[in-house]
């Protein structure tokens, strides 16, 4: 049997400092006179007893994890971190039940930005920064997992990006290292946005609670019409620049810091993801001035593309515009982005590009096979050779997220939702973007009318997702739990 002490150990530390993070809010409702401090405390403190009385009982050395104990610590921990967070929205008077507090707490840890709270521009501070803080917070989770964690466990292709020997011993003191230094970087850069925003014209407080969620590639905002609503180009072009920013591979930033800056611009996956996006903007913003009439330049029309495309690629999900109403073939290019993603070792979510590349890389390999049968052909992704085992681990995760696409398109399909809804509802769970498309939970819609029970599916979509698939399904096959 697998030894979950240390799981739970860990478990508690994490549910511990969530209850810390509790008290934030809970402070800046006291500091307004609002009621819904007593709401933060309450959550917090059950929160922070669950916690000390998980690590108190379970005391043991956490530093010898084994493979089997970090998938099971990392699926426990997430879904254990939003069981919980949801707390506040489920005590607060917003008219939600546990299905919508959890539905909100999950697109706020896994960074997707789907939201069942309207009226936002009228709800307290606490709620909205506490939704701030959520997908700030796992921002920082989900960047650890894809760079200190999931190398180490071979998933999905992403043993490629082991950065040191993946030795099962190693891992948690070498997660430890690695999460210090993101924490630094994701700080300075959030510092950094929330000063931009504030310059632009944003208050205070919605540069705060914006740079959270801009930084962390997650979308959630103080007003109903998002980035929208503030109408205003300065604050449109800082939420592009470090949306990109969160976008891109934090490994970079780590190799930066460092004095190496030669991966910034050699890395494949940046100059993919990158070319991506400029390809995009340019295509829609022809279409659009040909679809309006504008048979010369518009800078209007280069804005509102430029922005809702570089939000859907980088899977924030902020909106200014109902792209939804772009036409058939604005509504097909955004559907397609909803997929992709941005790069591996970021906050965005989707296949990411990294995946990509290396689909791409081996499609042309096979090609040229059947060209020339007798010639050696080795696919390669930063100069380092694509192995077998790589390969096979990326066909693997795409079979499973076009599986996870459609068995979850249908499951919402079954709670009579349009074919739009549930198969944008589905990509847009899985690739934790948010905006689906669609009148119900297109760009100017959220997911509040949807059963609750499809809103638990799309929990579980939001968890698949962010988690890579297989971190999660490892943990159902009987060999898993077996000596």
């Amino acid at each position: 049997m697998i030894d979950i002490r240390p799981i739970l150990q860990i478990a508690g530390i994490l549910l511990a400092m969530l209850a810390v993070a509790m008290f934030l809010p809970m402070t800046a409702d006291l500091v307004e006179g609002h009621d819904d401090w007593l709401v933060f405390l309450g959550a917090g403190s059950l929160t922070l007893f669950v916690g000390m009385a998980l690590f108190l009982t379970n005391l043991t050395s956490t530093s010898g994890l084994s493979v089997r104990q970090a998938f099971l610590l990392t699926a426990v921990s997430w879904i254990v971190l939003c069981a919980f967070a949801a707390l506040p929205f489920a005590f607060a008077d917003l008219g939600l039940d546990y299905a919508d507090a959890l539905f909100e707490a999950t697109a706020g840890l896994t960074t997707t930005g789907a939201t069942v709270v309207t009226d936002l521009q009228s709800r307290q501070t606490g709620i909205l920064l506490w939704r701030a803080l959520l997908q700030w917070l796992g921002g920082i989770g989900i960047i650890v997992t894809a760079v200190a964690v999931l190398p180490m466990l071979r998933i999905a292709g992403m043993q490629l990006f082991s950065t040191e020997s993946s030795d099962q011993e190693k891992m948690l003191p070498r997660t430890v290292r690695i999460a210090a230094v993101i924490t630094i970087i994701y700080a300075v850069f959030s510092v950094l946005c929330f000063l931009a925003y504030w310059a632009a014209g944003m208050s205070t407080f919605d540069a705060l609670a914006h740079a959270m969620t801009t930084v962390s590639t997650a979308g959630f905002s103080t007003h109903d019409g998002s980035i929208g609503h503030f109408d205003n180009q300065a604050v449109e072009l800082v939420a592009m620049v470090f949306m990109i920013l969160g976008a891109l591979p934090f490994v970079i930033y780590m190799q930066m810091t460092r004095g190496h800056f030669v991966p910034l611009w050699r890395d494949v996956q940046l100059r993919l993801f990158m070319s991506i996006i400029i390809a995009v903007i340019a295509l829609l913003t022809v279409y659009r001035s040909v679809q309006t009439g504008n048979v010369t330049f518009s800078w209007d029309v280069l804005r509102e593309v430029s922005f809702n495309v570089v939000a859907i690629a980088t899977s924030t999900g902020y909106t200014t515009e109902d792209f939804g109403a772009w036409g058939g073939f604005a509504v097909a290019i955004f559907f397609i982005l909803l997929f992709l993603g941005g790069c591996t070792g970021s906050t965005a979510g989707g296949i990411k590009m990294f995946r990509v590349h290396v689909l791409a890389a081996l499609l042309y390999i096979q090609l040229r096979r059947l060209i020339q049968p007798h010639g050696v052909f080795i696919a390669h992704y930063n100069d380092v050779r694509i192995s077998d085992g790589v390969a096979q681990s990326v066909a693997t995760f795409l079979v499973i997220f076009v599986a996870g696409f459609f068995l979850l398109t249908a499951g919402l399909a079954a709670h009579d939702l349009d074919f739009i809804t549930s198969a944008s509802g589905a990509v847009a769970a899985l690739s934790n973007i948010g905006p689906g498309l669609g009148p119900v939970i297109g760009p100017h819609g959220n997911y509040s009318e949807l059963p609750d029970t499809a809103k638990l599916l799309l929990c579980v979509g939001m968890l698949l997702g962010r988690l890579e698939f297989l971190t999660l399904l490892v943990l159902v096959t009987p060999d898993f739990w077996r000596e």
